[in-house]
């Protein structure tokens, strides 16, 4: 019997899978924190995470510029890069299986334009609500993608009662568009410094944020997850098309709803503490659909751990290839996102034309 689990276990490719990407994460986080201009051991940092975290130490003296950067840089820095890449990654694979494309993505429903264009304000007028303080930009950011969301929505419900997938796809191309270019022209209007510091903040980037992003992300992050994954089975179904899914018992319109809104929160809060990045959501839960098969199940959470870690690993390279300068997060996922999705791309059509 005991031969027998332990073969059971080698054997289960699904479970040396959660194992790999939690593996990859905790990795590209350890390298997250190594890695800097200021090298630190690994006990220290051990340390000094177990000590402020939970009041548990085992060093007798940590010097206090190596605790802060750690504590208040580095770590914080390093668990935003995984919420948001986990959040775009989670999104993406329920866009892609809603849309039953799997080469769809976080921003074709046009909730990162809103989301975008509420923080593009926010920069350009310096707003600051009372109240609010730097909490200002991503909860404007959030609700504007949210309003984006209830635009979509109006038009689908305007254009088609069915909700059906192609309306939803050109009402997001519309919003989107529109909002780009209301984007462009507020970019158009505004000075030099204005016009950089915006431009900055839409490659995207997990830098200069600190544990208040992190707070604030990790509520919508968790919301949007937990509706998603609950949700699973409704995508497998629609993944057989909506009168299957309406055949075998499955609620096609609340199913729909409910994973728009999920995604669309995972969106919209990654979108306002960190710009737009694109690309993790295109291509990491492509990838991880290709290793484990379509069973949404599995894709949902491999797809948040892959693409959280993928992040980090992306942040990493952005703050250490021109150091001591910064490349925006965005410009390196696009970098390396663009070809991977390339050669899926082109693999898929050959797969296609051979099956021909």
């Amino acid at each position: 019997m005991p031969n027998l689990s332990i073969r059971t276990f080698l054997s289960n490719k699904v479970l040396w899978l959660y194992i790999i990407s939690g593996g990859f994460v905790l990795c590209t986080a350890l390298l997250g924190l190594l890695i800097s201009s200021v090298i630190i051991p690994v006990p220290t940092i051990l340390h000094i995470i177990m000590d402020n975290g939970f009041n548990i130490g085992w060093l007798e003296s940590i010097p206090q510029n190596e605790e802060m950067i750690i504590w208040n840089i580095r770590l914080p820095r390093v668990l935003l890069a995984l919420c948001v890449g986990a959040s775009l990654a989670l999104a993406g694979a329920a866009f892609q299986g809603l849309l039953r494309n799997p080469l769809a993505d976080p921003y074709t429903i046009g909730v990162s334009s809103g989301a975008a264009l509420g923080a593009v304000i926010v920069l350009f007028f310096q707003i600051t609500i009372i109240g609010l303080g730097s909490y200002t930009l991503p909860i404007v950011a959030i609700l504007s993608g949210f309003a984006s969301l209830l635009i979509v929505f109006g038009l689908v419900r305007l254009s088609s009662r069915s909700l059906a997938i192609e309306t939803i796809i050109l009402a997001g191309i519309i919003v989107s568009a529109f909002i780009g270019s209301i984007i462009s022209l507020i970019i158009a209007l505004g000075d030099r410094d204005s016009m950089t510091q915006i431009i900055y903040w839409l490659y995207g980037s997990v830098g200069m944020r600190g544990w208040s992003h992190v707070q604030l992300i990790i509520p919508f992050m968790l919301a949007g997850s937990f509706i998603l994954l609950i949700h699973y089975r409704e995508l497998n179904a629609l993944a057989l098309g909506e009168d299957a899914a309406d055949h075998i018992g499955v609620d096609v319109k609340r199913g729909k709803i409910f994973i728009l809104i999920g995604a669309s929160l995972l969106t919209g809060a990654a979108v306002a503490v960190s710009g737009s990045i694109g690309f993790v959501g295109l291509v990491i839960p492509h990838l991880v659909r290709l290793v484990t098969g379509p069973d949404h199940r599995h894709v949902l959470p491999l797809s948040m751990l892959t693409g959280g870690a993928f992040l980090i690993l992306a942040d990493l390279v952005s703050r250490t290839i021109i150091a001591p300068k910064e490349l925006p997060i965005g410009v390196i996922t696009a970098l390396i996102g663009a070809p991977v999705f390339a050669v899926l791309l082109i693999r898929e059509r050959l797969g296609r034309g051979e099956r021909a």
